[in-house]
């Protein structure tokens, strides 16, 4: 058969190598508006909840029974679900109605009235009230720290670098458990040498996770997973009461955490309940909301493939971060894990958190190159530094980066390594060479960088916990080793955990350690010249890209 040549060459584009599926309501495979989503209703009596959404109190799953029970502000639950969906999604983007406003309203819906009255919205208007209802004032962006090879020297540079061009938080992960240890003090130590108040988290099983918080190797966690479905919780072992019960724990012990969940995970593991991705994420943001947690990083962060194979599964994850603001959540809005092998998609798919401007754009900008990502590639590596850079300029919008010279980024990445050698030094942990600081100083990613010892440093690793090595020890042995100044920086970040500010919602620090959050710094966004506008200074930063020529010097 003779083909097209027209069509020869679109099949060969990138995009045509995505996987893309026609919706399949009965497994829930359905972005939003699947027909067995359920009807809002409420019913209270005697200040309880008797029926959420169509189904009575008898016949509720322990989901509906924790958000009737803790989610929901029964102070306004009349009032909000009284109102039509329709003038309810008005109000949203209607910016002469301020966030002041709406909060009391969208916090007193059922799961079922907030999914409607958002799909009521298109992706411009759910950008438009992104602007609004965002928590904190200012955005801000996290990243990935990782590497194959759980190379604590790679991690510390690449940190450091990582601080300078913006990034406020940090997450790393591991290959190896039981190198935990060494990457949660390398992200910290080389973040805070690149700017002083960055918060970082080693992401693995909880019950390490909150010990390493604990002990003082981390200072935040978000990868604690709600779900949408009873089975698909059952089949971790856990329920909305055990999941509260950690985020207390944490709390308890002033460490920062959010939870984490997204559109497509039930389906993905098979218990959908023939219900609408969108729908179930509304059920475990509600969760979110009556664990007590300041926020949630959600927008599908580790199954985005999933809804992004079905039609409007982009516009879905807009919308889970939209009802995360709706629930006056702290949003760490995704644009995470790589999806498609299109360049046009992923910037797609991102333009929506970036041009509105999210708590954190990124839960998970790769500060390396994707080769080197252990939580499965992001949708932004160290490659596109440059080109994010160049869209803040084009757009004069704040994406959280700012660029860098290559001698500052050479400089910081050396410290950096230089200062977790003596760390490492005075701990009595396995040898970090000088060839192993010069490596990282220049180094593009791991396969740049000199094999280490993996079973010594497991051994380190093993031996910092049982000595019972703390975040003190650390500032200690900084002093020791002659650095003072990183000494002081660790020492601040330990010490926030003693007043708590930075519980708040969308906490971040400053370099001198103020904390900007959505009490101190709430969004009063109200249209044209109000909230978060780019300062003069700020604007001078981000137009100031390497690249760029002085016509006057041609």
């Amino acid at each position: 058969m003779t083909r097209s040549k027209r069509f020869e060459v679109l099949d060969a584009r990138p995009v045509n190598q995505d996987g893309f599926v026609t919706e399949w309501p009965e497994v829930g495979m359905i972005a939003m508006e699947s027909p067995n989503d359920p009807k809002p209703s409420i019913k209270i009596s005697n200040g309880v909840v008797t029926e959420l959404d169509g189904k009575a109190r008898a016949d509720f799953d322990m989901i509906d029974t924790f958000i009737a029970d803790y989610a929901i502000n029964l102070d306004n639950v009349e009032k909000a679900n009284a109102i039509p969906s329709t003038d309810l999604a008005r109000m949203l983007v209607d910016f002469n109605v301020p966030r002041s406003e709406i909060i009391p309203l969208t916090t007193a819906l059922t799961p079922a009235k907030l999914t409607e009255v958002v799909s009521l919205l298109n992706v411009v208007e759910m950008m438009m009230v992104v602007s609004k209802l965002r928590s904190r004032k200012m955005p801000a962006n996290q990243c990935h720290v990782t590497n194959v090879r759980d190379n604590p020297v790679q991690i510390a540079a690449d940190a450091a670098e990582a601080a300078i061009r913006g990034f406020a938080e940090m997450e790393t992960t591991v290959g190896i458990v039981r190198y935990a240890p060494f990457n949660a003090i390398a992200i910290m130590i080389g973040a805070n040498i690149g700017r002083p108040g960055i918060l970082t988290q080693c992401a693995v099983e909880e019950a390490t996770e909150l010990k390493l918080g604990m002990m003082g190797y981390t200072a935040y966690a978000e990868t604690v997973s709600v779900y949408g479905t009873e089975p698909v919780f059952m089949d971790g072992d856990d329920t909305p009461w055990s999941k509260a019960f950690l985020a207390s724990c944490y709390a308890s012990r002033g460490l920062k955490m959010r939870f984490t969940s997204g559109t497509g995970s039930e389906v993905q593991m098979g218990y959908a309940e023939g219900k609408s991705m969108l729908y179930l994420e509304a059920r475990c943001q509600y969760i979110t909301k009556g664990a007590g947690v300041q926020g949630t990083q959600n927008g599908s962060v580790s199954c985005c493939g999933v809804p992004a194979a079905v039609p409007s599964g982009i516009r879905a994850m807009l919308a889970e971060n939209l009802f995360a603001m709706a629930l006056d959540l702290e949003c760490a809005s995704s644009n995470d894990q790589t999806f498609t092998h299109s360049d046009l998609r992923r910037v797609a798919r991102t333009i929506m958190q970036f041009a509105p401007g999210t708590d954190f754009i990124c839960s998970g900008y790769s500060s390396t190159p994707n080769y080197d990502n252990m939580f499965a590639g992001s949708n932004w590596d160290a490659e596109d530094y440059d080109d994010w850079n160049v869209i803040q300029r084009d757009l004069k919008v704040d994406g959280g980066l700012i660029p860098v010279g290559e001698d500052e980024v050479v400089a910081v990445r050396r410290r950096a390594a230089t200062v977790l050698q003596g760390l490492f030094r005075e701990l009595g942990v396995t040898e970090i060479t000088d060839a192993e600081v010069e490596a990282a100083t220049y180094a593009h990613g791991s396969q740049d960088m000199p094999e280490r010892n993996v079973v010594e440093d497991l051994r380190a690793a093993d031996d910092l916990i049982k000595r019972g090595v703390t975040g003190v020890d650390f500032v200690k042995a900084l002093h020791r080793s002659g650095h003072d100044d990183v000494a002081q920086t660790i020492f601040n970040v330990l010490s926030q955990r003693i007043s708590g500010d930075y519980l708040h919602t969308a906490s971040i620090l400053t370099e001198d350690f103020h904390v900007v959050s959505a009490v101190n710094y709430p969004n009063d966004y109200q249209g044209p010249g109000t909230g978060y506008r780019i300062s003069p200074e700020r604007w001078e930063q981000i137009k100031s890209i390497r690249h760029a020529v002085d016509p006057a010097t041609i």
